[in-house]
């Protein structure tokens, strides 16, 4: 570290120098002029400063000064700065990489920050990019699950490991080593992320494309550093981002530190950033898939990914035979047809909420003949960007065909209404709402959250299975396709009025 010792205006005289004069001082007067010249020795007459305008001095090519200048400008690679890449694309794995997390957790339930690991962990068994995953936490690894590559990985330490590690005695206790990929940098998220700027622009300036996966609780990502994930767009930065313990009534427990349900919000005001909110592992897979491809393949996009995911377990479905991985990656596809029920309507659900829509469409179609498709919305906020494309392009093209919205192309002949859902606040869901086609309406998060169980907190937000039914019943009603009198049966039958009522669930903990 380079401590520099300064003078605020160093060598202008008594006027200026260390007076911290206000930045509306912007000229210098004749004696200043004079003052500053004979302080520098530069060679100018009195009568050039007094004709009122200084003139420009140059010491000349050969000087010591110019030389040095020069010298400077060509180590540094040219006159003109220049970005230089000279990284070439990687060889990306094939689908055997991703082959576990397409059939699903079976009879085991895991949260998807687990089903990520997991995925993560085979990537980096692959001979080609293996070596260059950078992993980050500014926690402790063990928080999310990531103990289990101490023994491979290692921990980074240009030295070594310099003491007895306090958890020695367990199987997967720390290692450090100079080779070491995961860099452990404490609880500073500011720190944090700019390891994950240096790592994701190492294509550039080292001429060796790495792959930061950056994971820490979602509060304190684009909470505490939105402002520099903006600046490693302004600087070309690739990478995964990932927000655990996502949700604001996944972490109760801990409080409102912990309550997050607006960092897609926050993501959506970054144009580099690609923010997807998977439900399950085989979503993960095909999103990783591609972040890869856009990111370190022939493409070399200056992107980087966010993922929100959850701590709490679930079981995982196995990838559908006909999977719209289309849709995944576009930001909507149908998860799950309605199998009974005569009045139709659509659910949509992003993240942990599409576990509760397939408790809703159960309960419409067992007490309600209501008969409910639920679609996974992996990114609203990937849909809301090519929908405003759209636009723009009929917009500037007014004689041209008309293009439409991927998301009103997708949902077009679907039978509404609509009704959204997420562990976010509406604003997030409400992103698309223009381009439905169909009464649209939304469920979400807002406010301050809850302290109190999961279930609990999602029944103060109305976000819970029942809330659905309940808002779908409405809509319904609102059409003339359910008597209006099912509205209050419903919530008295759910006790919708009572959060004490609900399923407690899971009560908070890390993943």
């Amino acid at each position: 570290m380079i401590l520099a010792q300064t003078v605020k205006g160093w060598t202008l005289g008594p006027n200026f120098e260390g007076r911290n004069a206000t930045h509306q001082m912007k000229k210098l007067t004749v004696d200043d002029l004079k003052r500053f010249r004979d302080r520098l020795h530069i060679p100018v007459t009195d009568r050039q400063l007094e004709d009122g305008l200084p003139p420009y001095y140059h010491p000349g090519r050969d000087s010591e000064e110019i030389q040095y200048m020069h010298d400077r400008r060509k180590a540094l690679g040219g006159y003109v700065p220049t970005r230089v890449v000279r990284a070439k694309p990687l060889a990306l794995p094939d689908d055997k990489a991703y082959a576990a997390a397409k059939k699903g957790s079976g009879q085991q339930s895991i949260a998807t920050t687990m089903a990520f690991v997991r995925i993560l962990k085979d990537l980096m068994r692959d001979k080609e990019i293996g070596k260059r995953f950078v992993l980050i936490a500014p926690d402790e690894y063990r928080t999310f699950g990531m103990d289990a590559f101490f023994p491979s990985a290692k921990i980074y330490n240009p030295l070594g490991q310099q003491y007895e590690a306090v958890d020695r005695e367990l199987l997967l206790a720390y290692k450090e080593s100079p080779t070491g990929q995961m860099l452990h940098d404490g609880i500073s998220e500011a720190g944090c992320t700019a390891s994950l700027i240096a790592a994701g622009s190492a294509y550039a300036t080292h001429g060796e494309p790495l792959i930061p996966v950056y994971v820490f609780y979602s509060m304190f990502g684009f909470q505490r550093t939105g402002d520099q994930f903006w600046q490693m767009a302004d600087q070309l930065a690739r990478g995964f981002v990932l927000g655990a313990t996502a949700g604001r009534t996944t972490l109760t427990g801990e409080g409102l530190q912990h309550a997050d349900g607006h960092s897609h919000l926050l993501a959506s005001t970054n144009p580099a950033c690609i923010a997807y909110d998977p439900a399950f592992g085989f979503e993960i897979a095909h999103i990783v898939k591609d972040g890869l491809r856009r990111m370190y393949g022939s493409e070399a996009e200056d992107v980087f990914y966010y993922l929100t995911v959850y701590n709490e377990p679930i079981q995982h479905p196995a990838e559908p035979e006909n999977v719209d991985v289309d849709g995944i990656l576009q930001g909507i596809h149908r998860f799950k047809a309605a199998e009974a029920g005569t009045i139709p309507a659509q659910i949509m659900a992003s993240g942990v909420a599409v576990p509760w829509a397939i408790e809703a469409q159960r309960i419409l179609a067992e007490e309600w003949n209501v008969k409910a498709d639920v679609w996974s919305a992996t990114s609203w906020t990937e849909l809301r960007r090519e929908a405003v494309a759209v636009e723009e392009h009929n917009l500037l093209h007014p004689d041209e065909e008309q293009r439409v919205p991927y998301v009103t192309r997708k949902l077009q002949g679907a039978q509404g209404p609509f009704v959204a859902v997420s562990d976010w606040m509406r604003a997030v869901p409400d992103q698309i709402s223009r381009w439905v086609p169909g009464t649209y309406t939304s469920l979400g998060a807002d406010g301050f959250g809850f302290a109190d169980t999961r279930g609990a907190a999602r029944r103060y937000f109305h976000i819970d299975a029942q809330s659905i039914v309940l808002a779908v019943l409405t809509e319904l009603a609102r059409e003339g396709k359910v008597e209006r009198s099912a509205l209050k049966q419903a919530v008295d039958r759910y006790q919708l009025l009572d959060v004490a009522a609900a399923d407690p669930g899971a009560a908070g903990g890390d993943a």
